[in-house]
């Protein structure tokens, strides 16, 4: 059976008038129920994860300026969110979550996160919307509790995964791949053992034609027995941050090929939803509910 984390602490209520499009988190679920994709026994509720899992990955100073709320005006401006306690402890579920699927992931092939990809987290600070980075602290669960050996972070959503590849820079074991726009957002990017940079206005052709000539490539070298995948869907030409010019088809047929080459290779995969910031709200739901529809078809 599919399982999808998901938490009523996702649904974070934001000001009003804030860019983020905080609402999909409900919309989502509510979508994949409606048109029977998924039933209510499809989710599962991560708990908080522990603090001493978070040390494995974060800084102890970061994590207790998180904690009790000590940021500096600079960093939270660095993060983009009015800091509050009920967000850090969103971002605690958040992390379990990914770490949750991953387990599933290994069970039944596939598990995927309603949140997450919250890839601009670095070991020491967060930046772009991220507070906790749940792939970083998930991989770093998986090796030292021995359930994987080699992981290959597939990062497709439209920003660098700069704080990926910050924590992970001298760790043999994980291999992070980022393929995003070259001049997007973060301005100064982190050295990903792969990075691609697509030019502004990149459109379904030359985006998936790059991806199906590095992925494959990708598995043959880095051998992987685990796989995050990050499936943004700011790639999409009507998103507001995004500078590429994807289709909804396009992105489907994206996830589909990630999804697929997964199965063939027999490798699990744990997948964070990422970014989207299409105008109308009903795009965003409709290509990130491709991820899901594709995960049920593919897998089960």
């Amino acid at each position: 059976m599919l399982k999808i984390a998901w938490s009523p602490v996702y649904k974070y209520q934001l000001p009003e008038g804030h860019r983020f499009p905080m609402e999909k988190y409900e919309l989502l679920p509510e979508q994949l129920l409606y048109e029977g994709t998924v039933t209510n026994e499809n989710f599962f509720q991560p708990a908080p994860i522990d603090e001493s899992v978070i040390l494995w990955t974060h800084d102890k100073e970061y994590w207790d300026n998180l904690k009790f709320q000590n940021l500096s005006r600079k960093e939270i401006r660095a993060i983009g969110f009015p800091m509050s306690e009920q967000l850090v402890q969103r971002g605690r579920h958040i992390a379990q979550g990914t770490i949750d699927c991953a387990k599933f992931a290994i069970q039944d092939g596939v598990s995927l996160n309603i949140a997450g990809g919250t890839h601009h987290s670095f070991t020491n600070r967060g930046e772009g919307f991220c507070l906790l980075n749940d792939v970083g602290i998930a991989g770093n669960y998986l090796l030292k509790n021995k359930l994987a050996k080699k992981i290959l972070v597939v990062d497709l959503d439209v920003h660098q995964g700069n704080g990926t590849a910050q924590i992970f820079k001298d760790n043999p074991q994980v291999f992070t791949f980022s393929m995003h726009g070259e001049k997007n957002y973060p301005l100064r990017k982190e050295i990903s053992n792969l990075d691609i940079g697509l030019p502004d206005k990149t459109g379904d052709e030359s985006y998936l034609e790059t991806l199906r000539a590095n992925l494959p490539r990708l598995l043959d070298e880095v051998e992987p027995d685990f796989i995050f995948y990050n499936a943004g869907v700011d790639i999409l030409e009507s998103d507001k941050l995004g500078r590429l010019s994807c289709s909804l088809a396009g992105c489907r047929e994206r996830d589909k090929f990630v999804l697929e080459t997964c199965k063939k290779n027999q490798i699990p995969v744990a997948i964070s939803m990422g970014g989207g910031y299409s105008e109308k709200i009903a795009t965003i739901i409709e290509a990130h509910a491709n991820t899901y529809r594709l995960a049920q078809e593919i897998y089960f």
